[in-house]
């Protein structure tokens, strides 16, 4: 049993990571250390809350599961109680209680092999209310500053002449393309996890199914399944990276569908941590990681 900010954690852990969960609300992920070491890999922002309709949300920081499209209404359930734990092989699920007037379920399976530095999640998101729902499941991972997030642009197959265009990038409307912390060329989008007040994001269709973060010599790549054939929120995007004053995140989303009541969905990620890295945390040493580890 831990503590974060005052709230009780349990800890799963192999020979390479540690994972540090809420036990009681969420369900929230709220630390990641590899082993041997005390520093957090994922950023911790229990200050940040705002008022809802339902009561008070907290951020906390760590990673999260919401409902896509981002809507005042829907998106913000507080997920402050109510959390059951599951035990299961090399894991647990965390469920959450249906969300107050959406009635969506939120529920983490987490599972943690006995050996080797990767992590998989199955988010998922159950419509336990009485009318059919419209949405996407939403995985976020917020990072600390001071890294280097790459998105990937373009698929090696799509790399060919031809009339029709071969990929996108979605901005958000407080995006700048000025924005020193954005880089883009021909086929990587890369964002410095730098503080400003003014928030940068950007999004794509992602056909490789990973995105990552270098920071301190340590990679955190973020796989899952590109359904690219799949309608997706926020213009087309199953990809994000959204950046601020205090933290960075990685974001994947499914695909969104229809769910009648007792329907669920989900979306798998998984967690690959690269440590004691000797890299520049530049874009061109970013771009030799990616190509050394055959991305």
């Amino acid at each position: 049993m831990g503590d974060f900010h005052g709230l009780p954690t349990h800890i799963i852990a192999n020979a390479h990571l540690r994972l540090e969960y809420l036990a009681t609300a969420g369900p929230r992920i709220v630390r990641l250390f590899l082993a041997g070491s005390d520093e957090n890999l994922l950023a911790e922002t229990p200050d940040i809350s705002w008022p809802t309709p339902y009561g008070k949300y907290f951020i906390r920081g760590g990673h999260r599961l919401w409902r896509a499209p981002e809507d005042w209404t829907t998106t913000y359930v507080p997920d402050n109680e109510g959390l059951t734990v599951e035990e299961l092989p090399n894991g647990v699920c965390l469920s959450g209680p249906a969300g107050v007037v959406t009635g969506i379920r939120k529920s983490i399976e987490i599972r943690l092999p006995d050996d080797g530095s990767r992590v998989t999640l199955v988010h998922r998101l159950q419509n336990d209310g009485p009318e059919p729902a419209e949405l996407a499941p939403w995985a976020i991972t917020q990072l600390p500053l001071g890294g280097l997030a790459v998105l990937p642009l373009r698929d090696d197959q799509m790399d060919q002449p031809g009339p029709l265009p071969d990929r996108h990038l979605v901005l958000w409307p407080y995006t700048r393309w000025s924005d020193p912390r954005l880089q883009v060329d021909d086929e990587l989008v890369w964002i410095a996890g730098q503080p400003d007040p003014i928030a940068c994001k950007v999004g794509t269709l992602n056909h490789r199914g990973w995105l990552g973060y270098l920071r301190d010599g340590v990679f955190l790549l973020k796989r899952f399944s590109p359904q690219v054939d799949s309608p997706y929120p926020d213009r087309g995007c199953n990809a994000e990276v959204y950046c601020k004053d205090r933290f960075i995140e990685l974001e994947t989303l499914g695909p969104l569908c229809r769910l009648e009541p007792g329907q669920a969905t989900t979306h798998v990620e998984t967690w690959q941590v690269y440590a004691d890295l000797d890299v520049p945390q530049t874009a061109e040493g970013l771009r030799a990681l990616t190509r050394e580890l055959g991305l």
